[in-house]
């Protein structure tokens, strides 16, 4: 091809790029306007049987001697970790270990000397019997305790219901485009949120102590509200011509 044929190419395509350029620019909109568009949210929940249970007991000595109590602590401790060895399906941990002065008018100065366990199990029948014996033999107190869903069941459950709320997410975007005089839509920015609360606290100590020699405690594992939120744009296209 010679310069001649090349300019005269050259020219039939700056002639259509320049009769296709408004028809493209109207479809277009203004520098600085955003595409119409709407936000729509799709929220579904489902309810999960708990299958964990934690709880939080703690050793406690006083003395007029910060060494003997904290030997006295040390010792309950010991025995309670111990204990829980023959609960093979426990998950046990010590947690936080305090020295308080206790001073108070008219009376000797002591020391009180604290140290906590935690407990994490899905056997709550192992569980129940080892609160009961580290609080009956063990001289342990019972803080508090709650139950919760493992991450695995979690999971499940929130993978269950992304999709319906995805589904529902489209739905709506779908009416709302319809119903706002469009006969199109696209997905534009979304975001799927997922949500949970913790382990749930039950009832107090005080309450859950059993009598020396008593039966295991009784233990209801309630459920578990497990959400997916999808939240996001639906930009609107092909406005619909009114009909007259």
């Amino acid at each position: 091809m010679n310069s001649s044929d090349s300019t005269a190419t050259l020219r039939r395509t700056l002639l259509v790029v320049a009769f296709l350029a408004p028809s493209a620019m109207a479809q277009m909109p203004p520098p600085g306007v955003l595409p119409a568009s709407v936000t729509v949210t799709s929220t579904v929940t489902t309810t999960v049987a708990n299958d964990r249970l934690q709880a939080w007991l703690r050793a406690e000595s006083e003395d007029a001697s910060p060494a003997a109590a904290a030997s006295q602590t040390n010792a309950l401790v010991a025995k309670a970790l111990a204990e829980a060895k023959q609960y093979p399906a426990v998950k046990v941990a010590t947690a936080g270990y305090g020295t308080q002065q206790i001073a108070e008018k008219g009376k000797p100065t002591r020391w009180r000397v604290t140290q906590s366990i935690s407990l994490d199990s899905a056997d709550f029948t192992q569980t129940a019997t080892l609160m009961t014996r580290l609080q009956d033999q063990g001289g342990l107190l019972l803080s508090g305790m709650g139950f919760s869903i493992a991450e695995e069941t979690r999971r499940k459950a929130e993978d269950l219901i992304t999709e319906q709320a995805l589904k529902g997410w489209q739905s709506r975007a779908q009416q709302a485009a319809l119903g706002l005089g469009f006969g199109g839509w696209r997905v534009g920015h979304v975001v799927v949120q997922t949500t949970g609360p913790g382990p749930v606290p039950m009832m107090r100590a005080q309450v859950m102590a059993s009598a020396p020699g008593g039966a295991p405690v009784s233990l209801e594992a309630g459920t578990t509200e497990v959400s997916v939120s999808v939240s996001g744009d639906a930009v609107l296209e092909e406005p619909k011509v009114p009909t007259r």
